[in-house]
């Protein structure tokens, strides 16, 4: 079994180190700043020091911990864990030089630490500047832990008291163990953690095979890590897929049950009435490899291929196609926003039976307004039933009945909170209290019932989150003592609020600290491996052009896309006009930050 490495800097007394110390599998190397001399007349230092080599411990002295690279050799430079307990630059220091103190730190540390390796660092109460010091100092006039952390490219994964009392035989010493010793009363250990690099992508290339015919296009950049991921296939445990896998084995028990199992194309063709284009994300795809319309309307892909490029034809400097976004150079294609036309063209062909619930599920894409629960992507579950004439209200009690009993079984194995769902007819629901996915839902066709959630903590979620929609229609080509209903799902926004998820991009971090607190059809209540992300705030001011309406959702769009995913919010802070021209310019305010990464 391989021995964990652990190193402690700026070790006073050196009491601390010996309480760690003869831990079976742990090999301490304890340093200080001072130099032996200096060190060893002190108190209790001989003792410990005498007690460290005698328990195999090494002891090095004069140590700097801004250069730690220097002491050690190559082969012995990577530690498991690393232990800075109240630094401090020394006498009336203020937070400015131990801020610059700890950023050259955790750079140094970097240099020394496992990959998986953990960076403990104790602050007196007050000097962390996280919400979990209490009282909270102003930001300013903290040491901006976190942020300074992030510098180096760590995350703050935990934090917890210093609880001194309970380490043996440890006595805390002030500044280079000056007599007077740092107030621990309150102390917080700050754990930090490697954060993954900051992500660049490559433009990919998606080239699709329908029928005799191929095609070819490029993916939307903001879209590259996200469209071929794969969460519902068999290898899966992302709790989307276990919320998925939850939801068909109940309706199972309830209703025949029939799985859509072909491959459901991820272009559509033509226009969607009622549907704004700001929402879409249209495609160009090579005119001399543009299929027919008989063939994109039928839906079938035969093989979907994703490539990664270094450039492509009429690119910028990055390799990305020079498009406005949200501008509709070709308005024929565009990526499927909704699995209800495929759901449709199923009834349209008849190729269905009544009274058996047919399931298709798959990613869909829409252009959204940033917020932590607008996604651009997300994985769509969408029912569909005949039922006789009369009976479709009976129907849907019962569906949405068995769908209630699913999530209510999934959300009791993860949280004590209390959940409510509820069927709300659309004629009580104001415009203005729609979230995004209801809101483009009501795009596509009229909504008879909306599927609300509400978990009752504070903070827990959006109050009354709309998860899903029921409507119905009637078809020519089906009897006419039958009515269709279609029941659609947003997996991602369940999975969210089941599992107390507080934003939709940590669905899709690639970091398996995620992942792993998701076992194979389990779902957990999830726990942030990156507390308190430090945020910064940018305001940005432009003139619209003359005679163009402004279009905000692609102003979030492009946001999403130069930003990476950083920008947490947007908001409208200032609107001006000149009285002489009539010019318009807009300021609003960017707030950038990482659910799972330092920034």
């Amino acid at each position: 079994e391989a021995v964990r490495r652990v190193l402690l800097l700026g070790e006073g007394n050196f009491s601390f180190a010996a309480s760690l110390c003869g831990a079976a599998g742990t090999h301490v190397v304890a340093t200080c700043y001072e130099s032996e001399e200096e060190v060893s007349g002190r108190g209790r230092a001989a003792e410990s020091i005498r007690r460290l080599r005698e328990r195999g411990a090494e002891v090095v002295f004069s140590v700097d911990c801004t250069k730690l690279k220097d002491y050690f050799l190559p082969e012995k430079r990577e530690f498991d864990c690393i232990y800075f307990n109240f630094p401090h630059c020394g006498r009336k220091a203020g937070v400015v030089k131990n801020r610059e103190l700890l950023a050259h730190f955790f750079h140094s540390s970097a240099e020394v630490l496992t990959e998986e390796g953990e960076v403990h660092v104790a602050l007196c109460n007050g000097q962390g500047g996280t919400p979990a010091d209490q009282p909270r100092r102003e930001w300013h006039n903290s040491w901006q832990i976190v942020a300074v952390a992030a510098g180096a490219g760590f995350i703050l994964s935990n934090v917890h008291a210093f609880k001194a009392e309970t380490i043996h035989g440890y006595k805390c010493t002030g500044y280079r163990s000056q007599d007077k010793p740092f107030c621990v009363e309150g102390a917080l250990n700050h754990i930090f953690t490697r954060s993954m690099p900051l992500p660049y992508f490559k433009p990919m290339i998606c080239k699709i095979e329908l029928e005799s015919q191929k095609v070819s296009f490029q993916v939307p950049q903001v879209l590259v890590d996200k469209i071929d991921r794969d969460f519902l296939e068999l290898n899966s445990n992302h709790p989307v897929r276990t919320v998925k896998e939850k939801l068909t084995a109940e309706l199972s028990q309830a209703f025949p049950l029939q799985n859509i199992d072909y491959c459901l194309s991820l272009l559509h063709q033509g226009h969607l009435n009622g549907v704004c284009h700001s929402n879409i994300f249209w495609i160009i795809l090579n005119p001399e490899e543009t299929p027919s319309t008989e063939e994109m309307s039928n839906g079938l892909a035969n093989a979907v291929l994703f490539s990664h490029v270094d450039f492509c034809r009429d690119t910028d400097k990055n390799g990305w196609v020079n498009v406005q976004e949200g501008c509709h150079i070709s308005k024929q294609y565009y990526l499927r926003p909704s699995l209800l036309p495929y759901a449709q063209a199923i009834i349209q062909r008849g190729a269905f039976l009544p009274g058996t619930l047919h399931v298709l599920s798959g990613p869909v894409f829409r252009k959204c307004l940033i917020t932590p629960y607008s996604m651009p992507v997300f994985h769509e579950m969408l029912f569909v039933c005949a039922v006789n004439r009369g009976t479709e209200k009976s129907f849907i009690q019962m569906l949405v009945n068995n769908i209630k009993t699913s999530i209510h079984s999934l959300h009791q194995t993860v949280s004590g909170f209390k959940l409510n769902i509820n069927l709300q007819e659309e004629a009580s629901f104001e415009t203005t209290e729609l979230n995004d996915f209801a809101a483009f839902e009501s795009q596509l066709s009229r909504i008879q019932y909306f599927i609300c959630m509400e978990i009752d903590a504070s903070g827990s979620c959006e109050k009354g989150s709309c998860v899903g929609i029921i409507r119905t229609a009637h078809y020519e080509l089906v009897s006419s003592e039958l009515v269709v209903v279609f029941a659609s799902l947003n997996l991602d926004l369940l999975a969210m609020l089941i599992c107390g998820i507080p934003d939709w991009r940590m669905l899709w971090t690639s970091d398996t600290r995620f992942l792993r607190q998701f076992p194979r059809g389990k779902l957990r209540l999830f726990k942030s491996f990156s507390l308190y992300p430090p945020s910064y705030v940018h305001d940005v001011s432009f003139w619209i052009p003359d005679g163009e309406q402004f279009d905000e959702v692609a102003f979030h769009t492009i946001a999403r896309r130069v930003s990476g995913e950083m920008v947490v919010s947007i908001q409208l802070i200032d609107c001006f006009q000149q009285s002489e021209t009539g010019r318009k310019s807009l300021c609003y305010r960017l707030t950038f930050q990482s659910c799972d990464k330092a920034l």
